[in-house]
């Protein structure tokens, strides 16, 4: 695995390049030292808590691995990156981020949109082994009517079975403030974040709510003896900057993506 420097996004973030397997990948890195705090649905460091680095790693198409945390932290060493981080991995083409930028607020999206769909979904939705292809994206996926009982026990037949743990494709946010944020603000932060994000996707002509691999991450300074921002849902002053930044990004780039 080699990386070599290619240029630096405005926003903190810097898009790199490396061969994997024989293929060309990229991914972005954000160096964000000392005192940054991540929320995060990151497949390696999620959660709330003291992070280094945020790394949004792209992925070859049918990847095949099961450990994707430990293929991000192999790539996080290669980077030379120490401690604690939260990586994030896609199918889409990382070099094609989009960015939005609100009252100090920056977010930066790369959407894969093949694989999409409504957050709640019959059952079957999440039993169904066939994976669709590249040439198999509908432009109005089912979305569940009122007549559905999704409640209802169903028996797979031969050619259903357990999804797949991981698949990759995905719309992936990381959301950077110059504020520091409480516990529940970091929390409402991912959740506006996502507001935000199916409200682009509609705004794009787009029949879903995302893909079922979508991810967020929100980096903020750790908070002093204030505590923080107390609140960043949409109407507050930061929820309010982060809605329209990440609306502009994923907004952007799902149009790319269609």
């Amino acid at each position: 695995m080699s990386s070599v420097r290619l240029r630096p996004p405005a926003h903190r973030g810097e898009l790199r390049d490396r061969h994997e397997d024989g293929h060309r990948l990229h991914h972005l890195l954000w160096r964000l030292g000392p005192g940054v705090r991540v929320c995060s649905s990151a497949v390696l460091g999620g959660g709330i808590g003291t992070r280094a680095w945020i790394l949004n790693a792209q992925v070859a198409g049918g990847y095949p691995r099961l450990d994707p945390d430990r293929h991000l932290a192999e790539i996080a060493a290669a980077e030379g990156l120490t401690g604690p981080g939260a990586g994030l991995m896609t199918a889409a083409d990382v070099a094609a981020y989009t960015t939005g930028q609100d009252g100090g607020v920056t977010a930066t999206v790369t959407a894969g949109l093949g694989v999409r769909g409504w957050a709640a979904a019959p059952d079957t939705a999440t039993r169904a082994a066939h994976r669709p292809g590249p040439a198999e994206a509908p432009e109005r996926p089912h979305r569940p009517g009122p007549a559905e009982a999704p409640e209802r026990s169903h028996l797979p037949g031969p050619a259903e079975g357990p999804v797949s743990p991981f698949r990759p494709g995905t719309v992936n946010i990381v959301v950077t403030l110059p504020v520091a944020l409480s516990d529940a603000a970091l929390v409402n932060a991912v959740a506006t974040a996502t507001e935000a994000k199916v409200q682009a996707l509609l705004d794009a002509g787009l029949d879903c709510s995302g893909t079922p691999t979508d991810a967020v991450c929100v980096a903020a300074p750790e908070p002093g003896p204030d505590g923080g921002e107390p609140f960043a849902g949409p109407r507050s002053t930061w929820g309010a900057r982060i809605a329209r930044a990440v609306h502009t990004a994923v907004l952007a780039g799902a149009r790319t993506a269609r």
